[in-house]
């Protein structure tokens, strides 16, 4: 009997010792699989051996083998992979196994955040090493960046426009997006043909297409001789082809077509249907509206004759019959005669005819300067808050062209008429920021052979800072101002930049 009871009590025993024993196993198991081992190898067929003995003898978890395929999808070179790893194994000492499945963890965690920021094109790596597949990496920025290049900065706007503009002939004006390719254009032209560009002449009764070419003629303003009373439309433009196409460069074709006193297609009605009115007329009779439909009609009609250009509209300020530009003038206060501008203005050049704002600084109560002097007695102030008003509404408008007169405006210079005066063109570019074509009266006037001190008048014009010469002596003024250039009295670079804008303005109307 004591046998039996020790047989039980020994059996009770080693069923306890089996429990026991297997529960330490367990518990071993479980916290193999918690850890990554610390142990380092010396060659991969060492890794290999030593990792299929370890997976015998435990049970890695099927989540970090997901973890572990993963991640060796993602490094993209094993050998470098191999390298890494292996110098980072051999210094390092073995860890406590909690650290080390925290530290797997947050590297995992680290690897995802750089994969989602970095360019799919870059290799990435995990953790802190990740800047070691990248050669480009700095202790500063701590991030990957893209191999160093030199980075071109865009063109600013004035860049693009201005490649070759000497700098002080930027002025961001209303041909300047042209300017490039005219300054372009006038250092290869010879001296003659600039000298040419700046004349715009009477055209010749006789011999315009050879005249034009000879003297490289920058355009002609036609009169009434040119259209007659019986000239077809055929015959007219027919001859003002036969000018555009004596040279290479396009000529400006313009005409005074003011209406009333001042039509140079007055009579033809082969040409037109009726007579131009006076602005005068037309605001009396129908307000700015007939303005607007008289400025679209004439335009049209000027166009389908091939001519580019009209020399108006008058922005004159006169109210008294006694004025020389009474009839000429809206004779409205300075508002009005600003509207009636504005209107001209932006009208005409949106349907291809270039407006010219005249008579610069504005003739007031003056006598006509065709025949005599004008001496404008009058107080800047008063040019300030009323002639210059209809000028600066044209301006701003737009217009391509300002034509001065010949008055002599004391308060602004009272040694020289406008026309010749430099202190008269400063105030107009700098002070009413006009950009366009400057152009004079007609030179072969009067008033003023006696101020020109010994010079051309051509020349006095040109020096004074006109573009274009209004002149009937073409061959004179080209002689003039080419013996002028020759001689050290204009320096060729005013001819070129005076050029410069011609041509852009020329370009900006898509003659050429």
């Amino acid at each position: 009997m004591k046998s039996s009871v020790v047989k039980k009590i020994l059996s009770v025993l080693l069923i306890y010792v089996m429990i026991t024993g297997a529960a330490a196993c367990s518990t071993d198991h479980q916290a193999n699989n918690d850890v990554d081992t610390s142990v380092s190898y010396t060659d991969e067929s060492q890794i290999e051996s030593e990792d299929k003995q370890e997976s015998a003898a435990s049970d890695i978890s099927e989540t970090d083998n997901k973890k572990n395929k993963e991640t060796s999808k993602k490094q993209s070179s094993a050998e470098s992979r191999t390298e890494s790893k292996s110098e980072s194994s051999s210094e390092s000492k073995p860890e406590s196994r909690t650290e080390s499945s925290l530290e797997s963890k947050e590297e995992n965690k680290t690897e995802s955040r750089i994969e989602n920021t970095q360019n799919s094109e870059v290799t990435t790596v995990s953790g802190q090493n990740s800047h070691l597949a990248d050669p480009s990496y700095t202790e500063e920025s701590k991030t990957p960046v893209e191999p160093s290049r030199e980075l071109s900065q865009p063109e600013t706007s004035d860049e693009k426009k201005y490649k070759s503009v000497p700098l002080e002939w930027q002025d961001d004006g209303i041909f300047s997006n042209n300017y490039d390719r005219a300054y372009k254009m006038v250092q290869d032209m010879t001296l003659e043909q600039k000298v040419g560009q700046m004349i715009l002449g009477r055209c010749p009764s006789e011999n315009g297409s050879a005249v034009a070419k000879k003297y490289h003629v920058g355009g002609y303003i036609l009169f009434g001789r040119d259209f007659g009373y019986t000239k077809t439309k055929d015959e007219v433009t027919g001859n003002i082809s036969s000018y555009m196409n004596a040279q290479k460069i396009p000529m400006i074709i313009a005409v005074d077509e003011e209406g009333g006193t001042v039509s140079r297609l007055q009579g033809n009605y082969n040409l037109i249907e009726h007579d131009f009115l006076s602005p005068r007329e037309l605001y009396n009779n129908g307000g700015m509206d007939a303005i607007k439909d008289d400025t679209l009609e004439k335009s049209q009609i000027l166009k389908s004759l091939k001519i580019n250009t009209n020399l108006a509209p008058v922005c004159d300020i006169s109210k008294s019959e006694d004025d020389f530009m009474y009839n000429r003038s809206l004779g409205q206060n300075a508002d009005i005669t600003a509207d009636f501008v504005k209107n001209v203005t932006k009208i005409s050049q949106e349907n291809g005819i270039s407006a010219a704002l005249k008579h610069f600084p504005g003739y007031g109560n003056n006598v006509d300067t065709h025949t005599g002097i004008a001496i404008d007695k009058r107080t800047y102030e008063t040019f300030e808050k009323n002639d210059f008003i209809p000028f600066k509404a044209g301006i701003d408008a737009g217009a391509h062209m300002v034509l001065v007169s010949h008055n002599i405006v004391e308060c602004m210079d009272k040694d020289y008429p406008a026309s010749l005066s430099t202190k008269v063109h400063e105030i107009l570019r700098n002070k009413l920021g006009f950009t366009g074509i400057i152009i004079t009266d007609d030179l072969a006037m009067d008033a003023i052979s006696v101020y020109v001190k010994g010079y051309s008048p051509v020349v006095a014009a040109v020096l004074a800072g006109n573009d274009m010469l209004c002149v009937s002596d073409i061959e004179g003024t080209y002689d003039d101002v080419l013996n002028a250039v020759h001689t050290g009295k204009i320096e060729v670079e005013q001819i070129d930049h005076a050029v410069m804008r011609i041509l852009a303005w020329k370009m900006s109307k898509n003659l050429m």
